[in-house]
């Protein structure tokens, strides 16, 4: 079958209130018809997701989403410079957008995907589809179709195979002031598009929030404990930071001079967002044997921050 058969079939399965996992630039989302409270509470139960953490909103146009959301000025600047991206914006939702997809908040997270499969995927359908990662709650997010289906298998009605996600790691999330918590433009989650960026395009700044509620998160990605695998993952910034007697795997962020048997790395150059791009596959590779992992932190900038977010959430907590 083409692929212009398989959005067809997607798109049937989705107006009829199936669920479908289909590849955008960050990772593979688990879709569903957003305004459609039955067909979300599908989402939540492949994924054994909490009902309190909500879920993006993925549209096609600026018309798909106002029709969901209310845009305010600096929204409507950084949809114009960011969209079709990995950019995640908080807005005030209308009464179309369910409860169970917001987590009963009037806010609604809203995305425009750049990978062309989702893009048409949501186009073909008409309406706006909820699209959290597509794998089981708290584990490594799925950047290729073999990690859905080896995690969800039968649980999703089909999965759309659109290759390798070129940017690896979630969506960067802000909340605007018009809708801010605390006044102020907020990031809530780091992910490919980096503070300075969104303050250069808004000519605000964009800081991180100094409360948050992990009983009522006020967008993904903000539980402490998230994106982690089985093995047990301790973070390091130094080599003289792991035990002498340490016998598990060594992720370097940038591939050593001297590599031996237990060293696995990020990235060859030392470039950031290639490093994003392998997190959660190594991640996963690692995962399907046993023994634990120390990860190096990666540099304090650009998808860096992102790295080094999911990192520590994904870090082992005991």
């Amino acid at each position: 079958m083409d692929i212009d058969s398989q959005i067809d079939e997607a798109a049937k399965i989705l107006r009829e209130g199936g669920i479908v996992a289909m590849p955008t630039e960050t990772v593979y989302g688990l879709a569903a018809d957003a305004c459609s409270p039955t067909a979300v509470r599908k989402i939540f139960e492949a994924k054994g997701r909490p009902f309190i953490d909500p879920l993006i909103v993925h549209v096609s146009d600026m018309q798909m989403a106002r029709s969901i959301a209310v845009f305010d000025d600096i929204a409507e600047v950084l949809a114009e410079k960011f969209w079709p991206g990995p950019l995640t914006i908080i807005l005030k939702k209308k009464a179309s957008v369910p409860d169970i997809t917001t987590a009963g908040m009037e806010t609604v997270a809203v995305r425009m995907p750049a990978h062309p499969i989702a893009a048409r995927l949501i186009a073909r359908c008409g309406f706006a589809l909820a699209a959290p990662s597509a794998n089981p709650f708290g584990y490594i997010s799925p950047t290729c179709a073999a990690h859905v289906r080896d995690q969800l298998g039968d649980r999703v009605d089909m999965i759309l195979d659109g290759g390798e996600c070129s940017r690896g790691v979630e969506s960067t999330i802000v909340m605007p002031p018009a809708v801010s918590t605390e006044g102020g433009a907020l990031i809530l989650r780091h992910g490919p598009i980096c503070a300075e960026e969104l303050a250069a395009a808004a000519g605000i700044n964009f800081s991180q929030p100094k409360k948050a509620n992990p009983a009522h998160p006020v967008a993904p990605g903000m539980l402490k404990s998230h994106y982690a695998p089985k093995s047990k993952l301790f973070l390091f910034k130094d080599l003289s930071e792991i035990p002498e007697d340490f016998s598990g795997r060594v992720v370097h962020f940038v591939r050593p001079s001297k590599v031996l048997g237990r060293d696995y790395w990020l990235t060859e150059s030392g470039d950031v967002n290639e490093a994003a791009r392998n997190l959660f596959a190594l991640l996963r590779t690692l995962d399907k044997t046993r023994g634990d992992i120390y990860c190096q932190m990666a540099p304090d900038f650009g998808a860096g921050r992102a790295v080094n977010d999911r990192l520590s959430r994904a870090s082992f907590k005991g």
